[in-house]
């Protein structure tokens, strides 16, 4: 048996925390990507004109705001992330007036939206990078990328051994007009992705432009894309074998700061709440708590928990990391299980080694999807059970499964593409969502429609639909559904500490407020619950009292745990 350890973790919300100006410190944000949650039009492509129809889906659900990825105009090389204008919505979704009046009606609902800026590059068919390439070596056109000419007495050797994200070398030759070998530019992610200079003053003059025109038009925040990349050492050196705090050439740089506190005197001047929030991949969790002092970022996105397999200690100690990191900076963490970039939880946490690295992300891994949707049930009340932040990925609400057979012929995703076919990439979490029916396209397009979803769904979603899991009181989405009304009303996840209560050490058990308490049996036997507490919601049902492993419980204590120690522990039991 393991000690209680009754110390706070995490600083206490206070009351100005609660007011609608603070409202993204315990938000629930649902991550809408646009191709694939609803079609209006039956072109086999989800736009705003499905979106706008399900908001009252979102409403019931009980969203406090919507994550847009991408929806501007765009080539698509790589899901809308190569923007080519980001004051106009891509046709394939709709216009600007459309979004416009989503982000109205939305908010009429009670729903914030948040759009997706993508600052480390810009498509290669943005005007800026056509006059790049129409301009000569040193021109001022080229002075807002990253041109270079290339090595050995031909240029044909890269500048440097930067590689790509996506795989491959991050450097592309150009073609000179003559039709002869031209300089070299760089991108860290495709060849249709050339990396901006973020040294350069017009390039931080247009971003700030962009958020102004955004949140002009009623947009509550902006998730920031590789906000960690954007900041590049100018004498584009190798990557150090261990590069130290600061180091890496083109991660993580210290200019990275003065760039957010800029952006965060933009979103401070509006009278109301605009928001920024960051995608950070960091291994040094110091050093991506700085991302968050009070004058940068509201919040970032926790990573280390995603990541993690399915074992209390690993669980237990991203928890405790994360909210100490958190704690000086008084910023919320957030809470993330899946999103368009990863394996599904259902698949994931149906793998033998359930946790997720991009490295290791593989076709064809034996998967035990009834496993794999029991931990993800358990690991949903888990994560809401937790202070701060919660995103939820569409899909993840029904207990959608990672598809890892789609033609190869569909499969768009440069992972895929550049790594030829060794990557599986990430198309199999981007499918179209089921709404109703009994096989595809399960209510994404209208009825009559002939153009098929642009990715094929399993016949096995039939069980899987909005339609279907509204029928039943102990689906996914009845579970998401209770488990939102209950994080939205429970007056104990208004305390912002995490107190852990004793317990086996394959189980987590922690205490909020004066009488809340999650249980999560991560063992292989069923645990005796506690006599004095009455249960708010499980993952799965307990019977005569024992929790079944694979399960997480929601608690309310008769008693006060706020001051004293608890008078019980779990243990392992049952038949």
């Amino acid at each position: 048996m393991t000690d209680a350890v009754l110390a706070d973790t995490a600083s206490p919300v206070t009351i100005a925390d609660l007011r609608g100006d603070q409202w993204w410190r315990r938000a629930v944000i649902y991550q809408v990507y646009v191709r694939s949650f609803a079609d209006g039009n039956g072109d086999g492509i989800g736009d705003l004109a499905g979106v706008r129809a399900r908001l009252p889906y979102l409403a019931e659900l009980g969203v406090d705001a919507i994550w847009f990825t991408p929806w501007y105009e765009s080539p698509l090389a790589d899901g809308g992330y190569d923007v080519a204008d980001y004051r106009a919505i891509d046709p394939a979704f709709g216009t600007l007036a459309e979004a416009e009046r989503l982000i109205s009606e939305a908010r009429n609902l009670g729903i914030r939206t948040i759009v997706d800026v993508v600052p480390n590059h810009v498509s290669d068919q943005h005007p800026w990078f056509q006059a790049a390439l129409a301009s000569a070596p040193g021109s001022p056109e080229r002075a807002r990328f990253w041109f270079r000419p290339g090595k050995g007495p031909n240029g044909d050797g890269i500048p440097n051994g930067w590689v790509s994200n996506f795989s491959g070398p991050a450097w592309t030759r150009t073609q000179n007009p003559d039709g002869t070998p031209g300089e070299w530019y760089l991108h860290l992610f495709s060849a249709q992705q050339p990396d901006l200079n973020w040294s350069h003053p017009e390039v931080r003059a247009e971003h700030e432009a962009v958020l102004r025109f955004w949140f002009d038009r009623g947009v509550a925040g902006v998730r920031i894309d590789s906000a960690a990349l954007l900041v590049k050492d100018p004498a584009l050196p190798e990557v150090p074998a261990e590069p130290g705090p600061g180091e890496h050439p083109n991660t993580d740089r210290d200019e990275l700061h003065d760039i957010y506190r800029s952006w965060r005197a933009v979103a401070d001047s509006y009278p109301d709440s605009r928001i920024l929030v960051g995608e950070i991949w960091l291994p040094d969790i110091e050093r991506f708590a700085k991302y968050l002092r009070p004058d940068e970022l509201h919040t970032a996105f926790n990573f280390d928990f995603l990541v993690q397999p399915w074992d209390a200690a690993s669980l237990r100690g991203s928890i405790d990391t994360t909210l100490a990191a958190h704690a000086p900076v008084n910023a919320p963490a957030t809470w993330v299980l899946s999103n368009h970039d990863v394996t599904r939880p259902v698949t994931r946490y149906g793998q033998e080694d359930s946790a997720f690295a991009f490295a290791t992300k593989r076709s064809g891994t034996p998967t035990d999807l009834d496993m794999g949707r029991r931990r993800a049930r358990a690991a949903a009340l888990l994560c809401a059970a937790l202070p701060g932040s919660l995103y939820i990925y569409q899909g993840e609400e029904l207990g959608l499964d990672e598809v890892q057979d789609l033609p190869a012929h569909q499969l768009q995703d440069p992972m895929y593409l550049r790594s030829g076919g060794a990557d599986p990439g990430r198309d199999g979490c981007r499918v179209p969502l089921p709404w109703a029916g009994t096989r595809p396209p399960f209510g994404f397009s209208p009825a009559g429609a002939t153009d098929e979803p642009w990715l094929r769904q399993p016949r096995r979603w039939a069980d899987l639909t909005v339609e279907a899991e509204e029928r039943d009181p102990h689906s996914m989405l009845s579970l998401y559904r209770t488990m939102l009304t209950i994080r939205r009303s429970e007056p104990d996840f208004r305390d912002g500490r995490v107190r852990w209560l004793p317990s086996a050490s394959d189980v987590l058990a922690f205490a909020r407020g004066e009488k809340f308490i999650c249980v999560t049996n991560l063992s292989g036997a069923p645990i005796e619950l506690p006599a004095e507490c009455s249960l708010l919601l499980a993952s799965a049902e307990p019977t005569a009292g024992f929790l079944p492993p694979d399960a997480t419980a929601w608690l309310r204590s008769e008693r006060s745990q706020a001051h004293d120690r608890p008078s019980w522990h779990l243990t392992e039991g049952g038949e």
